[in-house]
């Protein structure tokens, strides 16, 4: 485990930031690419392939929504970085959302920044800390990183409806046996939580997942 040192742990802050941004933008780019093809696929009549390409499309913008999220939490750490080197040694509650979050969740992402900015932070707050954020004792992380950790496959109403979008993004007649299914895909909000991270975080909240899946497509989905 890392030992912990300000200076470097608020370059690895930055670092994570970083590293975070581009690998969004690279996905954001595979993900284009693959609606592409998802469209390619339906023309030619190949509708099973174009719903498993559907799936792994949404579960990638899924795992993108918490990179952003993680990325944001990282650059709270960043602007708040003072209350990080106070002497005491439990954090701040400014500060306790985001740093919960990232030692929870960091090891489920690709971005090695992250791995290390998690060991940073376990070493700074100790085991019993970092215990309870991993294991997620007393429902400590926010549920919107846990919903997105928690996030497997896809219905089938929101594969059938992303298809729908793809289809008209990119003007291939849509089969209406898929298309009638598509018609009523929302699902139930979820109880509004208490958010200590004001602005972005505040306004980038979804009113449930569905909307903010389509949200994201609706964004990203132009060639």
């Amino acid at each position: 485990m890392a030992r912990w040192n300000g200076p470097r742990t608020r370059i690895q802050l930055k670092l994570a930031i970083q590293r975070s941004r581009m690998l969004q933008e690279k996905k954001e780019a595979l993900a284009k690419r693959s609606r592409m093809e998802i469209a390619e696929l339906v023309e030619r009549g190949k509708i099973e392939s174009a719903r498993v390409k559907t799936e792994s499309l949404i579960m990638d913008d899924v795992h993108v929504e918490l990179l952003e999220l993680l990325e944001l939490y990282c650059e709270t750490l960043y602007a708040r970085f003072a209350l990080m080197e106070l002497k005491s040694s439990g954090p701040d509650e400014a500060i306790r959302e985001p740093l919960v979050a990232l030692i929870h969740a960091a090891h489920r992402t690709e971005l090695q920044e992250l791995h290390v900015l998690q060991d940073m932070l376990c070493a700074r707050y100790g085991a019993d800390f970092s215990q309870e954020a991993l294991e997620n004792q007393d429902n400590c992380v926010s549920e919107r990183v846990t919903r997105k950790l928690a996030f497997h496959m896809p219905s089938s109403e929101l594969v059938d409806a992303y298809l729908s979008e793809i289809c008209k993004t990119y003007k291939v007649p849509f089969p209406s046996s898929i298309d009638a299914t598509a018609t009523d895909t929302s699902e139930p909000e979820l109880p509004p939580e208490s958010d200590p991270i004001p602005a972005a975080a505040a306004e980038a909240r979804p009113q449930s997942e569905w909307d903010h899946l389509m949200a994201r497509f609706q964004a990203l989905k132009r060639p």
